[in-house]
């Protein structure tokens, strides 16, 4: 092609579509990597829950808080809002993620109570 001269409609597509598929594959990689923080983060959030539990379990506390999960889900719902998040997505994850949390503390709950633990001296 000589100077000055516009590319043939096949080479300006085919450079389209490339430079289209390097955009997939950058943002795909960045979906991974948020991927991957995110079951990072949720790593780090299962430590802490389980650990709530176990007090929960030794102080004889029940293993669900529907007070402490009604602030969060309010709480969730805004920042959700904030983020230009739909709210209804961020607490439909976040009661999936206290349904888990629950379930986990009241098997704590029942190991405790068959081994012993968590009832009074």
């Amino acid at each position: 092609m000589s100077e000055g001269t516009a590319p043939a409609t096949g080479d300006a597509a085919a450079i389209a579509d490339a430079a289209a598929r390097e955009r997939l594959r950058y943002l795909r990689g960045s979906i991974d990597n948020l991927d991957a923080a995110l079951v990072h983060l949720l790593a780090e959030r299962f430590k802490c829950t389980q650990q709530v539990g176990e007090l929960k379990a030794r102080h004889s506390l029940p293993p669900a808080d529907p007070a402490r999960e009604a602030a969060q889900i309010a709480r969730l719902r805004t920042l959700a809002e904030d983020a230009r998040l739909d709210p209804a997505f961020a607490e439909k994850f976040l009661n999936f993620i206290i349904d888990e949390v629950v379930r986990h503390h009241r098997a704590i709950a029942d190991r405790s109570v068959t081994s012993g633990e968590g009832l009074p001296e």
